[in-house]
């Protein structure tokens, strides 16, 4: 039952991700600001449980001002954004009656803002990198014009589920050799190099059909890199439940649990292809 309600939740939500992918802008950034938003929300919420008190209005406002610095390619204003939550966040310390736990209360605060805010942020940029690439639009093999910011947007969640789905059947059907087994114990290595080949499988056929500006060498990376840090991020996010002594974060997507843990992967993935894109395939 719950694999059926994932299946719906999934083809609810994918047609609908890319239709705003498509008209890309403003759109866009309001459909990650949301997800930011949410996964900041529960972030807070996990920390709530192990009995700690974050700064959830600072958390939520500044991982915003990250999304919308993204959106505006201002650096020096992501800087600033970081440099001042650290600040503002010491003096609210500071000024708390119960100085417990004063580090927990601090690092909680600003690693939220940095975990869940800036890696998710690295898809606004995903989508804001056609200024630095020519040309802006590309025609794939059916002679369809491509939009670059749309299919640059789209390449971490394409990637980042390919690799879920096919690490999840084949380590249900082959897995023997546990490969975290102290903080999840479902996870395989076969289901990893299960993974590996679906991502890399999906990196070559949506460079035929979205992406005729990746090389078949950067097929392989993508494919091979997500692979690598998307399993990383789940277990991050694993990590910190087992921790707390919860199996989801909440409920907020049927069948999936909460944002953080549909998005967990696309948390470290994103950041990496953006990332190598903008160092080793802007041509």
């Amino acid at each position: 039952m719950n694999l059926v309600r994932r299946w719906i939740t999934a083809i609810l939500f994918i047609p609908a991700l890319i239709v705003i992918a498509w008209a890309g802008d403003i759109y866009f950034l309001i459909l990650v600001e949301l997800g930011i938003f949410l996964g900041v929300y529960e972030f807070c919420d996990i920390l709530r449980q192990r009995g700690l008190t974050p700064y959830k209005s600072l958390v939520i406002l500044s991982s915003l001002v990250l999304g919308l610095s993204a959106y505006s390619q201002s650096h020096l204003f992501t800087v600033l954004t970081i440099t001042m939550l650290v600040i503002v966040v010491a003096i609210a310390e500071l000024c708390r009656r119960k100085k417990e736990e004063a580090i927990f209360h601090l690092s909680g605060t600003v690693f939220g803002a940095i975990y869940v805010g800036w890696l998710i942020s690295h898809l606004i940029l995903l989508m804001q990198m056609p200024e630095v690439l020519k040309p802006l639009v590309y025609t794939n093999i059916f002679n369809i014009p491509i939009r670059l910011g749309t299919s640059l947007a789209l390449l971490p969640f394409v990637l980042t589920w390919t690799n879920d789905t096919t690490a999840f059947f084949t380590g249900r059907r082959f897995g023997r050799r546990k490969l975290f087994p102290s903080i999840s114990p479902n996870k395989t290595w076969e289901g990893v190099i299960g993974g590996a080949v679906g991502a890399i499988i999906a990196a070559f056929i949506y460079q035929q059909i979205y992406a005729p500006y990746l090389s078949w060498f950067d097929c392989m990376m993508l494919g091979g890199g997500t692979a690598i840090i998307a399993p990383i991020g789940d277990l991050v996010e694993s990590m910190i439940k087992r921790d707390v002594e919860i199996k989801d974060v909440s409920t907020t997507i049927p069948g999936h649990g909460g944002f953080l843990d549909r998005f967990d992967s696309l948390l470290f993935t994103a950041p990496l292809i953006y990332y190598y894109l903008r160092f080793f395939a802007v041509r």
